[in-house]
């Protein structure tokens, strides 16, 4: 049987980033993403929807947005769907969260500049290139590596 998982979303950080480091030093960030919908309904009437949605990112891209990413900031993401599954403490019953699991993404400069506006993280697998978008001047540069793009899988992550 195929199957397919990929996620590409674009949207704001609904709070700053929460980075973590697990015991063995890699970096863990927790950002949430805020994306908008706006659509008629059949009687003409404007409506606007919003879908928050909660995004992991692992090793040298976790810390990428940690330093340069804060609340409000349009980020564009792309990754994997993941569903977590734990039982509640307190009550005992099985919960579990759908999340993406960062494997690159794209500062998206807010200002509009004149430079295309978007600056490009490098994916862990791909060589430097150099016809990468280059972002505007208020735009923070990409990193110059890729980081870890899987979570770490010995490790327990400290949120």
């Amino acid at each position: 049987m195929a199957s397919f998982n990929k996620v590409i979303i674009a949207g704001n950080l609904t709070r700053d980033p929460e980075l973590r480091y697990t015991p063995k030093g890699t970096a863990v960030a927790r950002i949430g993403l805020a994306v908008n919908r706006v659509y008629t309904t059949e009687s003409g009437e404007k409506k606007e929807e919003v879908t928050f949605i909660d995004v992991d990112a692992f090793g040298r891209q976790a810390e990428v947005i940690g330093q340069y990413m804060k609340k409000g900031r349009p980020l564009l993401v792309e990754g994997r769907l993941k569903l977590d599954s734990w039982e509640d403490k307190n009550t005992k019953q099985k919960q579990s969260k759908l999340k993406v699991v960062l494997e690159s993404f794209s500062f998206i400069d807010s200002k509009g500049g004149d430079a295309g506006g978007v600056a490009e993280a490098p994916r862990s697998s791909e060589a430097p290139r150099s016809s990468r978008p280059v972002a505007s001047p208020s735009a923070p540069p990409p990193p110059s590596d890729g980081g870890d793009s899987e979570p770490p899988q010995d490790d327990d992550v400290p949120f």
